[in-house]
């Protein structure tokens, strides 16, 4: 694209490194392959292996579809993650007598076990690094968190 083609600064004020969602993106994944790390080398399970386990931890009993809905994944990448899981023995579908197009997913004893040793190293890493604000930063950022994600839902379309 010719200099004189491209797009003024003026005219697109855009900022990457300054872009809310740019910034969440970012803020997020490093949390996130900080977390990784750590179950990842002990464990050998990845991001969303994790994120099945950890919802399958806290509702027992689930659907893919639910998993994804909650843990705001993609079928794709839920269904890799639950066929990885099942493959290693820490799930197993257990039949939806209503609808026999989906079953329900539920941890293993293996996988409880897991799910048990990993829980408390996460929340031990989330500690740590909440660690480094005061309650009341902490609470201002649950509180705007909170707030951006109600927001979000909210905006269909972005204004024309």
């Amino acid at each position: 694209m010719p200099a004189t083609d491209a797009v003024s600064p003026e005219r697109t004020p855009l900022k990457l490194a300054a872009f809310l969602p740019y910034r969440l993106n970012v803020a997020a994944a490093i949390v996130s392959d900080g977390l990784a790390r750590i179950y990842s080398r002990r464990f050998g399970i990845g991001v969303p292996e994790w994120r099945v386990l950890a919802t399958m931890g806290e509702f027992q009993s689930i659907t893919g579809k639910a998993i994804g809905l909650h843990s705001h994944m993609g079928k794709v990448k839920v269904s890799r993650a639950v066929a990885s899981l099942e493959a290693r023995g820490l799930i197993r579908r257990s039949p939806n007598e209503d609808d026999m197009r989906e079953a329900f997913l539920v941890l293993t004893p293996e996988g409880a076990r897991l799910y048990g040793e990993i829980a408390p190293l996460a929340l031990a890493y989330v500690k740590r690094l909440e660690s480094t604000l005061s309650p009341s930063e902490l609470e201002t950022l649950n509180a705007v968190l909170e707030k951006l994600m109600r927001r979000t839902q909210e905006l269909d379309d972005p204004p024309a």
